[in-house]
């Protein structure tokens, strides 16, 4: 019999996945950021531009599905960090969103404003996407500020569970330098995915040479970041909670015991680093290799995965508080009820054929490589 404690912990990893497939996604961020730095003219900044442009729809689905799954499956958190940072998210939501209007109109006619500008605008939602997601994911380990009082339900004047403890409404993350570590490693890992994906994609002999040597530019500093706020998350307390009471409390070196208790997610971690790496060596070696980002992709996937489970199971308190420990959210405190999480669980049997039409719609997009004769054929963006 399926419990309410297993469709907890189903919809964590559901979740989880979908954060994982949304960083894989931001490879289209990643293209951006480096558009002027792959392409030295103008057709070869519109190359990348047609390359990323087929698939940016994929990224802002991704996000808004996944702000979505945590509405319907852990509502306390989404009113808690939708609600209560909402300059963070504000700010992630309105940089995708001028994605959106600089693909249509940068090449569109009567365009005031300029292709340049519209890139530029992609520009910026490449670093500032991946850089506030990357630190808003960063809270899951290191906390954030704020209050939640269930009694508040029964103010008849203002209703409100959950607020934040200082006037900055989310802002405030970006202040605690392993939140600004982490979301450097997440947005130079999106520069990884963006090179590798463009190397793939485009057929420009002269990008393919610019990818490669960028690509190690931004591998190192990223290793560094990723490695130095791994090592530090896994040694220091983490926020556990006594599954019997619901009582919240800092347990040493909690993160290295979850990937100890759960031996499969620490394989599961080191399958995705290898991918990575060996996408990452075999590309920078060979110059005939330009499959990477599949390897790199899965391997990303598997990680981002890893981390984000080892932050809700096996009794963790994935969104802590840093005023008030006993305010922290788990799975089992901030989650919906049996009755919806178990008619979401039948809609989920879906997903596999979803993914299938995604992967299928890939296929039939990058079935031909992107060149410049391509351009001349077709108004792109």
């Amino acid at each position: 019999m399926i419990t309410y404690s297993f469709l907890q912990q189903y919809w964590w990893f559901l979740v989880s996945l979908l954060g994982a497939l949304l960083v894989f996604l931001m490879f289209v961020q990643g293209a951006n950021s480096l558009v002027f730095s792959l392409g030295r003219t103008p057709e070869e900044r519109r190359l990348v531009m047609n390359s990323t442009g087929r698939k940016w729809e994929l990224t802002f689905t991704t996000l808004v599905t996944f702000g979505g799954a945590f509405f319907a499956s852990f509502p306390l958190f989404y009113s808690t960090s939708f609600g209560g940072a909402y300059w963070l998210w504000m700010i992630i939501l309105f940089s995708f969103v001028l994605q959106a209007v600089s693909y249509e109109f940068q090449n569109k006619l009567g365009n005031l404003l300029g292709t340049r500008t519209f890139q530029s605008f992609l520009v910026f939602n490449g670093i500032v996407g991946p850089l506030l997601l990357g630190g808003a994911v960063a809270t899951f380990f290191n906390g954030s500020n704020f209050v939640i009082d269930k009694m508040n339900l029964s103010d008849g004047l203002q209703p409100v569970i959950s607020r934040w403890a200082n006037a900055s409404n989310g802002l405030d993350a970006l202040l605690d330098p392993w939140n600004l570590i982490f979301a450097l490693a997440v947005f130079f890992l999106a520069r990884i995915l963006g090179i590798l994906y463009v190397m793939n994609n485009v057929d420009n002999e002269d990008i393919r040479s610019r990818g490669s040597v960028r690509l190690v530019g931004v591998t190192v500093p990223f290793l560094i970041l990723f490695l130095a706020f791994l090592v530090r998350t896994l040694l220091k307390d983490g926020y556990a909670y006594d599954p019997a009471t619901g009582v919240i409390f800092m347990e040493p070196m909690k993160y290295l015991h979850n990937l100890l208790d759960m031996w499969y997610l620490a394989v599961v971690l080191l399958i995705g680093v290898v991918l990575l790496l060996y996408a990452i060596v075999r590309t920078v070696v060979s110059k005939n290799y330009i499959q990477g980002i599949w390897p790199a992709g899965i391997g990303v996937v598997l990680v981002v995965l890893v981390l984000l489970l080892c932050a809700g199971w096996n009794n963790t308190a994935y969104y802590p508080s840093n005023v008030d420990l006993q305010s922290s959210l788990t799975i089992a405190n901030s989650c919906s009820s049996e009755f919806t999480l178990r008619t979401m669980a039948v809609v989920s049997l879906l997903i596999p054929f979803v993914l299938a039409y995604i992967a299928y719609a890939w296929y039939a997009l990058d079935r031909k490589k992107i060149t410049l004769d391509e351009l001349k054929d077709e108004e792109g963006y």
